[in-house]
């Protein structure tokens, strides 16, 4: 089992009980059934940024809350130098380095997204607001309902997060771009 999934995992079942809400109600919210769930407080499941988006706003906590068990304290300026954000690795296709981690009331959640090429259909997510992201390096095709674009160093989409979307890395090298998840 991998320590930081278990760690994030703890803090859902701890905030959870806190708030009040029982495991079935906090799955019905975050539309997956109990079984499911129950996974990502045990640690079994990788976390998507959309669960973890998502299951913060039912929760009433910043996003770093979960990840991290630390709230952002910062309310004026926050600075991240290269390679010293808060990095959460989700699965073996994504990377995720929060790059705002100690600012609190954010108004959007800025992170670096690496993705590594993969052959396997990316699995799509949503959540509220919306969402940007520029490409900085490599190639990647950006899904988003049923429609797809390559998008390629130096090009950007501006979206509706609530429509299913995903990044897939294509050709042989990792893709990595800014996301900026807007509330």
């Amino acid at each position: 089992m991998n320590p930081q999934l278990a760690e994030i995992g703890m803090r859902l079942l701890t905030l959870r009980e806190i708030c009040g809400i029982s495991s079935q109600d906090m799955a019905q919210r975050l539309d997956m059934n109990v079984d499911d769930y129950l996974m990502y407080e045990k640690g079994e499941a990788d976390f998507s940024f959309s669960f973890l988006y998502n299951a913060a706003k039912i929760l009433g906590v910043d996003i770093l809350d979960i990840m991290s068990g630390d709230s952002p304290k910062l309310s004026t300026c926050t600075v991240v130098k290269r390679g010293k954000g808060y990095a959460v690795k989700e699965d073996s296709q994504y990377g995720y380095t929060h790059l705002a981690y100690t600012f609190r009331n954010k108004k959007g959640e800025p992170f670096l997204v690496c993705v590594e090429p993969s052959n396997k259909i990316p699995v799509m997510h949503e959540h509220d607001g919306q969402e940007f992201n520029y490409i900085l390096s490599g190639q990647i095709k950006f899904f988003i309902g049923d429609i797809s674009y390559i998008l390629s160093e130096g090009d950007s989409v501006y979206f509706d997060s609530s429509v299913p979307h995903a990044e897939q890395a294509i050709g042989n090298k990792k893709a990595e771009f800014i996301a900026v998840v807007m509330k």
